[in-house]
């Protein structure tokens, strides 16, 4: 079965994001067409880059790295939870996943995010990052209020309308990881 992962990207002390990826978990787990699981980067204490060798050569030295490397092997897509900290992603997010490359490859994703302008600057950056590392992304988004859709900007209270946008966001990243399968074959990354 299709495996999908939703990424917690920030790490941030007193986060808003785990309810919002505790919400999209909780409807994840509404469906039967993929089996999907939480994955915070921040239960995975990476430091900032320190390999010496660039992720695309595959030659990964440290423990936290290969543990990193053997998480996001085992997904065919991902589901990113990502705020939105001066018009781009949280620095932790990209540094997770600057740190490997093959594991990422003809994989798919979407994205939830949140911030005052719904974090949609920050999928717009991300969009450009998932393209570098042969990631496809879908088209769908849900982009979550500071003003609306949390109280006092941090009690996660999303609107109904969400959920629908939800649920074609897990459509099309279901579908298009499903349909890059083939891609993956021959030049996939051991699970």
């Amino acid at each position: 079965m299709t495996k999908i992962a939703i990424i917690l990207g920030s790490t941030r002390p007193g986060r808003i994001g785990a309810p919002v990826a505790q919400w999209v978990l909780d409807h994840a787990k509404e469906r039967t067409d993929a089996d999907y699981e939480l994955v915070d980067i921040a239960d995975y204490n990476l430091p900032h880059l320190d390999e010496t060798l660039p992720p695309s050569m595959g030659q990964y030295s440290q423990p936290h790295t290969k543990r990193w490397a053997a998480k996001i092997a085992s997904f065919d897509g991902f589901i990113f939870v990502t705020a939105e900290y001066n018009h781009s992603i949280p620095g932790a997010l990209k540094n997770a996943i600057d740190f490997v490359y093959a594991e990422w490859n003809n994989k798919a994703a979407g994205f939830v995010s949140y911030g005052s302008a719904g974090g949609t600057r920050a999928v717009e950056h991300l969009r450009l990052v998932m393209a570098e590392v042969q990631v496809a992304d879908v088209r769908a988004q849900v982009a979550l209020s500071l003003y609306t859709d949390f109280v006092n900007f941090s009690e996660f209270t999303p609107a109904a309308h969400h959920a629908a946008s939800l649920g074609v966001l897990f459509d099309q990243v279901v579908a298009w990881s499903s349909a890059l399968a083939p891609l993956r074959g021959g030049a996939a990354v051991a699970r």
